[in-house]
């Protein structure tokens, strides 16, 4: 470890120093203290990925300063997708309201005898359709279609947790209705289904749990493979790169999202996946090549969608998400004023209706405000916000909440940080998963 931070300590000094800047200079400038600094700069103590990218942006260093910080180390991303092991997926719904979803493999229900667990199982298609049963799935798709906007609505202000058993009771009859329906409704059910398993994936991973969410992903990645559509594969890589963009891990973020940009998918998947580059170059400290995907994804964005039909892939809430992003990107880099300055345009513009959107970006302007040494303000803007953030109880947003409460820390003085903190920590311990 000591050897990993003599080369950037050393590094700093020098850059420090050729900026005509003295350690109370910098510490002015990256808001952190003289002492740190100078306990950095000697190898004393370990710099943060944060602290090292404000400097690379104070010092204009253009990610070498930061690049001389490892990323930490990031598991591999794994989802099982054997759907032969992994047949049957039961629900288990106790007395006391709470439930839990688990898949489990045909094998071992047979093991354990049918009487002994109730499962849903997943059909086979069957020779052809069923009397009626075309016209069911005819009506099952319609209304369903409409069921899905009302449940992302839901999922806007409440607990995922309340949402899931329905989701996923409602992503099973899609697919077991699909194998008795002819073959034009047949496929409009899986594409449904699919996007249902998406939602559910990204909703199970606002729990915590990164493994069912990807293990939900690849279910959503099967089911639309089977209604014919080939390009949900794509989105799954954007998908798996959020779970590595929370894990701080630039480098997996920056791949993923570039394996679902080649010319062949739809303008969304391509722009969605440019932003999600933007934000791996952005952690890595890469300003250029985090515009240019910013760029890409504007261009790509603007495109009309081509099955309108269709639920929307990604946010609806954010009136131009690529703004947003750059936001966010901006204080990776270590921009942490510029960063406030754009989020708090485009907050302006979310609904009302829309608390999961506004907290998950309240917190982050909050956290730029802090990082740029406008804490009275950050929390003034923190306080409001975490009632709501108790209320939709999402682990990605928690762990913006940790970070906003570490860096609070860093004023244990102020006045409103001494005020904020017992609420901040209760609040992040209430929703902690």
């Amino acid at each position: 470890m000591v050897q990993q931070l003599v080369p950037f300590g050393c590094e700093l000094r020098r850059r420090r120093l050729a900026a005509g800047l003295t350690l109370t200079g910098l510490a002015g400038r990256v808001h952190y203290s003289k002492g740190q600094l100078s306990k950095v700069e000697r190898g004393l103590k370990a710099p943060s990925r944060e602290l090292a990218r404000l400097c690379d942006a104070a010092l204009g260093a253009g990610g070498e300063l930061a690049a001389l910080v490892p990323e930490p180390s990031s598991a591999a991303l794994t989802a099982e997708a054997n759907s032969e092991q992994e047949e049957v997926w039961v629900m288990h719904l106790s007395p006391d309201g709470r439930s839990w979803f688990q898949p489990v493999g045909r094998r071992q229900i047979m093991a354990a005898g049918a009487a002994s667990m109730v499962g849903l199982g997943i059909g086979a298609p069957t020779a052809g359709p069923a009397h009626g049963a075309e016209s069911h799935g005819s009506q099952l798709l319609d209304i369903s279609r409409s069921l899905f906007d009302h449940y992302r609505g839901l999922g806007q202000t409440a607990d995922p947790r309340m949402l899931l058993p329905a989701l996923i009771a409602q992503t099973h009859t899609l697919r077991e209705m699909s194998a008795h329906a002819g073959p034009r409704t047949r496929q409009g059910l899986l594409r449904l289904g699919s996007r249902y398993a998406e939602y559910v994936g990204w909703l199970v991973q606002e729990t915590g749990n990164e493994q069912a969410a990807l293990w939900w992903t690849q279910r959503a990645v099967d089911l639309a493979d089977a209604g014919g559509d080939r390009d949900l594969g794509a989105y799954a890589l954007v998908r798996r790169a959020l779970v590595t963009l929370y894990r701080q891990d630039a480098q997996q973020t920056i791949g993923l999202a570039a394996q679902a940009q080649h010319s062949g998918l739809p303008p969304r998947i391509r722009g969605l996946a440019a932003q999600r580059e933007a934000q791996g170059h952005a952690l890595a400290g890469d300003y250029d090549a985090c515009m240019r995907c910013l760029d890409r994804a504007r261009a790509l964005l603007a495109d009309p969608a081509a099955d309108t039909d269709a639920p929307v892939i990604g946010t609806t809430h954010l009136a131009d998400p690529v703004a947003m992003i750059t936001g966010w990107c901006l204080h990776d880099l270590g921009r942490p004023g510029e960063a406030a300055d754009v989020m708090a345009r485009q907050l302006a513009r979310v609904p009302v209706r829309a608390l999961r959107t506004q907290v998950r970006y309240g917190i982050r302007h909050a956290l730029a405000h802090a990082a740029a040494g406008e804490i009275d303000h950050a929390c003034a803007l923190t306080s409001p916000l975490l009632g709501h953030a108790v209320a939709v109880r999402s682990a990605t947003i928690t762990a913006d909440l940790r970070w906003l409460a570490h860096t609070l820390a860093r004023h244990p003085l102020n006045p409103a940080v001494r005020a904020l903190a017992p609420e901040l920590s209760t609040s992040v311990s209430v929703i902690t998963p």
